[in-house]
């Protein structure tokens, strides 16, 4: 369905009880983060925070879980949108036989146009009140982490277009605030605004730019969508809402926005400028994105309607917001990769430990040796999923949505030694561990039953009963301070250990001494974490494992010494340093709040309305920061 506005969001939210409205002043400065991140690891209510010291107040947290993610695409299941592309696409490139099939397809076509963007006389809601004076800190932004650069409106839905072709890209980058009437422009290099900037540099000319902020939340899903180049996101938008998005032109700049959107502000970079030093940023891998230089945004004019409302999110340590959001793109975007790229596919999940590009599950229907490969490859060279890091591939019956079934489907069918395969790409921009800035180690597991001639060796290995003597292991190996062994028991031959790493080779030393040990013998995989880490807490070590291993470079692979025998890999998921290391990055910290701000919300809780008071997520974490700011000392 089409939403009005925001505000017609909102009121569906306060009616469905997923909205809580808070009238106490809270700070945007952290005390916004600190209540939204106790709010969504509880996957619990959007937030409208009234009292926020300025004349708006700002939504949060407005898709922060399954039902409200659905509401905002209209839906009543995320999997109704990916049956109707899959319908859609059929029936659009099947065999029309007669003249009568051909006329049968009109109805649709004509719906299909009836989505397309269009722009409309006149101005809009947005621009009901245009300020005199243009000035972003009028506007509650968030200052998310405590090590953040600054305040970072951290929604805006980013219009740019090709200076060629006149062609629009919607996409979403956060903009650092730094005077009333600049901010940075956070667009990484392999985002099309990025080409676009290029293209206007290439032409010495400035680039106009505009930012929606607010209006129907299709909006804001649309520009995180992976589109392909040149595909307008608002067309994606119309057949989500199923009603044509209506645009204005702009006051300032020669760009076209939506005219229920709450906030617009207008401007340009100049890419003959110099760029500005943007960050450090809390972001969604759950770490700090560092410091870098990225161009300047100048502001020429701001509106918006009345009585708007400034939309926010936070990301962090999953489960965030986000994570809603990119299972949204999850589910849509199945049909596509299915009908254009890799038909064997059944299902995929993008688990939110993962933080999208680190780890995908891709369920397929096997018919030969090789397959899973070839899906490996195929997907790798799909947009966006070129930056995912390690991808599974399964078969059969297994659920994939069931994490534990998935780690036993893997543990049945992978042999680490003939089934993992190591490659070099593109790495997201975000990820920190590889040696070299966005491009690093990828894997690939073969998890789908072998054919004979994929196979090395017959033997199934039954973990069920393996028995570990953890504390001989520890008396032994005085550097490693747990173990956690819980998944031998559910048929899963996985260890994580955390250790405190302490010379050069450490890990491939002791993993190698670990597989030589009877306990051990009869175990696959072995992952490595810091001696910070509660490791008890296995969805938190796949998040660090997965931040913090480059695959290519952090695996040891024990062969077998016979076919009749398992081979081994174990994974450095540790913090990589210059002297243990070799590594030469700066590594960032993990995000937590400071005690300070904990304890004012603390002392707030009662006056929010939001039920019984819910700890800090950030008192757990704050035990596994590091030494120094927002990098790693």
């Amino acid at each position: 369905m089409a939403y009005k506005n925001l505000q017609h969001f909102i009121q569906r939210l306060e009616e469905a009880g997923e909205l809580v409205r808070i009238k106490e002043f809270v700070d945007p400065k952290l005390q916004i983060t600190e209540i939204t991140d106790r709010i969504s690891k509880q996957y619990g209510p959007a937030l409208l925070f009234e009292n926020t010291g300025t004349d708006f107040p700002v939504l949060i947290n407005s898709m922060g879980n399954y039902k409200r993610m659905c509401m905002a695409l209209g839906v009543e299941n995320m999997d109704d949108i990916s049956k109707e592309i899959e319908g859609m696409f059929k029936m659009l490139t099947g065999p029309k036989d007669s003249i009568l099939d051909k006329l049968k397809m009109l109805p649709k076509l004509g719906q299909i146009s009836s989505w397309m963007p269009k722009v409309v006389s006149g101005k809009g809601e947005c621009q009901e009140v245009v300020m005199k004076n243009p000035d972003i800190t009028k506007f509650p932004v968030l200052t998310c982490w405590p090590e953040d650069g600054g305040p970072f409106i951290t929604l805006p839905v980013i219009h740019t277009k090709d200076p060629h072709t006149g062609i629009r890209n919607v996409g979403m980058y956060r903009m650092q605030v730094f005077e009333p009437t600049m901010t940075g422009m956070h667009w990484h290099k392999h985002k099309v605004s990025a080409r676009h900037y290029n293209e206007y540099k290439a032409l010495g000319q400035k680039m106009p730019v505009a930012v929606a902020l607010g209006g129907d939340p299709v909006y804001t899903y649309a520009a995180t969508a992976p589109l392909p180049d040149g595909i307008d996101e608002y067309m994606l938008a119309g057949f989500l809402r199923k009603k044509k998005v209506e645009l204005v032109q702009c006051l300032t700049q020669d760009i076209q926005v939506p005219a229920d959107a709450d906030i617009i502000i207008e401007g340009y970079v100049d890419p003959a400028e110099d760029w500005i030093w943007e960050g450090p940023f809390g972001d969604h891998t759950g770490y700090y994105s560092l410091a870098d230089w990225y161009p300047r945004f100048h502001i020429t004019c701001i509106t918006h309607r009345k009585n708007a409302v400034f939309p926010a999110t936070i990301v962090g340590i999953p489960p965030q917001e986000d994570a809603w959001i990119g299972k949204a793109t999850e589910r849509i975007f199945l049909a596509p990769i299915k009908m254009t790229m890799v038909p064997e596919i059944i299902d995929m999940v993008l688990p939110m430990e993962g933080v999208f590009h680190n780890l995908v599950i891709v369920k397929i229907k096997k018919d030969y040796a090789g397959q899973a490969l070839k899906v490996m490859n195929s997907m790798w060279g799909a947009g966006q999923m070129m930056f995912t890091k390690m991808m599974v591939v399964v078969d059969g019956d297994v659920n994939i949505h069931d994490n534990l079934a998935v780690a036993k489907y893997i543990s049945e069918n992978v042999d680490p030694q003939n089934d993992i395969i190591y490659s070099n790409g593109p790495m997201d921009v975000l990820d920190h561990s590889c040696s070299k800035a966005a491009f690093g180690g990828k894997m690939g597991i073969d998890a789908t039953k072998k054919f004979p001639e994929e196979k090395r060796s017959e033997s199934i290995i039954n973990t069920a009963h393996i028995l570990i003597n953890k504390e001989e292991i520890k008396s032994t190996y005085t550097e490693i301070k747990d173990i956690n062994d819980s998944l031998l028991q559910l048929g899963v031959s996985l260890v994580v250990v955390s250790v405190e790493k302490n010379r050069k080779g450490h890990i491939a030393e002791l993993n190698k001494a670990l597989f030589e040990h009877e306990g051990f013998k009869q175990v696959k995989v072995i992952i490595f974490l810091e001696h910070t880490i509660d490791i008890s807490d296995l969805a938190d070590a796949v998040w660090r494992f997965s931040n913090n291993v480059d695959p290519k470079r952090d695996a040891f692979t024990v062969n077998a010494f016979s076919d009749d025998e398992i081979s081994h890999v174990g994974f450095d998921g540790t913090r990589k340093t210059k002297e243990l290391d070799g590594f030469t990055r700066d590594w960032p910290n993990i995000l937590a709040n400071t005690p300070e701000i904990i304890e004012q919300v603390d002392a707030m809780w009662d006056k929010l309305g939001l039920g019984p008071l819910i700890p800090s997520p950030s008192r757990k974490y704050i035990k596994q920061v590091y030494e120094g700011g927002a990098i790693a000392r």
